[in-house]
């Protein structure tokens, strides 16, 4: 196994768990964990995908990074801004 395998590796595992999280219903799809699970696992993913030069996953994982990105901000400006 390479770097690029572990670090694939890592950050499927972190999606996944984020998924099972959902689905047992110990975190929210709106909540911050969730939500940084997701940014954290598919920014992984996404590098894992450039180093091998996957042009799919990496438009899939970077999408996925930048949509939990913007969910994150908006969580946060909701907290500070509730109403």
């Amino acid at each position: 196994m390479d770097f690029a395998d572990g670090i694939g590796f890592i950050g499927v595992g972190i999606l996944l768990l984020a998924f099972l999280l959902n689905q047992l219903k110990k975190v929210s799809h709106d909540s911050s964990i969730y939500i940084l699970l997701n940014f954290f696992g598919a920014g992984m993913a996404c590098l894992a995908s450039i180093l091998i030069h996957y042009w799919p996953f990496i438009l899939l994982e970077g999408a996925w990074t930048l949509v939990s990105f913007l969910s994150w901000i908006r969580l946060l400006r909701a907290k500070k801004n509730p109403g």
